[in-house]
């Protein structure tokens, strides 16, 4: 959530990252709202005051005896506190009137609010989507092949590793089975992961899944991106589609030590609906309803410096991950009409996969500033002992199996063999290769070492 001050001293800057970023919020409106909310609040405080005077006034007149009690006396001091009364009687009706008034303006201002993007860093480049991103940098070759290629489905289905048909069969479009060796190289991206983080100081969590909506909406998933989560309506619930929900909300509503940030990780199965992405990736694992995630999130001071030293670190643990699995990427600065509304800087990492003679996204690193724990209501104590909100961060440590793609394909032989990188052989009982099973398409759970 961005600071309400901001609005209102940068109304147009407000606006116009909005527009830029693709979302519809009227900031002429919000600034109408919070106007009207601060004079029903004054009004309020006013009554209020007016209210607790004539009440002093009329204790008092009841707490005096007058020194002989007579029909008379008792008309007089009616006569004095009866319009006090009454004009007390009034002052509460006017009170509930504008109460419910001022509840009903707070609730469309905090629904205004939730629509309000972040804004973005001074190095966030222009542009309108994915194609204005910005290339920062390339690491490693796309790999050169002398034979045909084949791209994930054929090498996965070729070494018993996928199976999507069956997946189809039960469960619907988008979804796959991995099966034997498939299921264990799953596995082993995951776990070299983990023990990466975890050497980088990371604390790793096992989160739950299904969690409220408010904590959906309090780490910058909601009220955006609502057709993308699956609800378990009967609990009330939602499916996280990343570790990052759980992991933000953890501290929700809490005061903090970011003496030295706070790094935390979890390795999660992860559910997207991937409403509105008809007929966009449809072949193989690139956009599945269920996959698996290592997630690196960061809690730190509200200061940029530190938290961009943070960015360039979690970016750095994915560039180290794809490394080990010997892979060329790319990392791009992406461009304020691709970022989601809670991001102020974020970096995409490609990774190249044969198949699509391109660059494909396995990796995004966001710094949120403290847009995310305002919302989260997370804070510390600076220096100078004042509550402050954190900032916080987020990157993808590895997805899977979308990062299965560019491992096989890029691995690939002429003889439809996969070589595993080094780096996971330890994970899969020293494995070197994966070689075709003969036969009808079963899983493959032969090692070859």
């Amino acid at each position: 959530m961005l600071d309400m001050k901001i609005i209102r001293q940068q109304p147009e800057l407000v606006q116009a990252v909005a527009n830029r970023k693709g979302i519809e919020v009227s900031v002429e409106r919000i600034l109408e709202r919070d106007r009207q909310k601060r004079e029903i609040q004054q009004k309020v405080e006013e009554l209020r005051r007016e209210r607790n005077e004539r009440s002093e006034r009329i204790g008092r007149l009841m707490r005096s005896k007058p020194k002989k009690v007579t029909t008379s006396a008792a008309v007089q001091r009616g006569a004095l506190y009866e319009p006090e009364r009454a004009a007390v009687k009034k002052i509460n009706d006017e009170l509930a009137a504008l109460e419910t008034e001022w509840t009903n303006v707070s609730q469309e201002l905090e629904e205004l609010l939730l629509l309000v993007p972040n804004l973005v860093s001074p190095d966030t480049p222009e542009g309108l989507s994915d194609a204005d991103n910005v290339e920062l940098k390339r690491v490693g070759e796309p790999p050169q092949f002398a034979f045909p290629t084949r791209d994930h489905v054929e090498l996965g289905e070729s070494l018993g590793l996928i199976d999507i048909s069956r997946g189809v069969k039960v469960a619907g479009t988008r979804n796959y089975y991995l099966t034997g060796i498939g299921a264990m190289l799953h596995r082993a991206v995951q776990q070299l992961a983990v023990d990466l983080l975890i050497k980088r100081g990371f604390t790793l969590l096992d989160v739950p899944l299904m969690v409220r909506p408010d904590a959906m909406t309090s780490t910058g998933f909601f009220p955006f991106g609502q057709d993308q989560v699956y609800r378990v309506e009967d609990e009330g619930k939602c499916l996280v589609g990343t570790s990052e929900a759980p992991l933000v909300a953890y501290y929700g509503g809490e005061i903090v030590n970011v003496k030295e940030p706070i790094r935390l990780t979890a390795a999660t199965a992860c559910f997207r609906s991937e409403i509105g992405s008809a007929g966009r990736d449809v072949r193989g694992l690139y956009r599945v309803h269920q996959f698996a995630k290592v997630e690196q999130v960061v809690i730190c001071e509200a200061d940029y410096e530190i938290s961009e030293r943070c960015h360039q670190e979690i970016t750095a643990n994915a560039e180290e991950l794809l490394s080990l699995l010997e892979l060329p990427y790319r990392v791009v600065a992406v461009c304020i009409g691709d970022m989601s509304q809670k991001t102020y800087k974020q970096f995409d990492i490609e990774t190249w996969m044969p198949s699509r003679n391109a660059y494909g996204e396995t990796h995004s690193a966001s710094n949120l500033g403290d847009f995310q724990a305002r919302r989260a209501g997370i804070r510390y104590r600076g220096k100078d002992s004042e509550l402050r909100y954190c900032h916080t961060l987020n990157n993808t440590a590895v997805a899977t199996p979308r990062i299965l793609i560019p491992l096989l394909e890029n691995h690939q032989n002429e003889d439809g063999s996969v070589t595993i990188p080094e780096a996971l052989r330890p994970y899969l009982n020293g494995m070197t290769v994966i070689h075709p099973i003969a036969g009808p398409k079963e899983p493959n759970g032969t090692m070859t070492i």
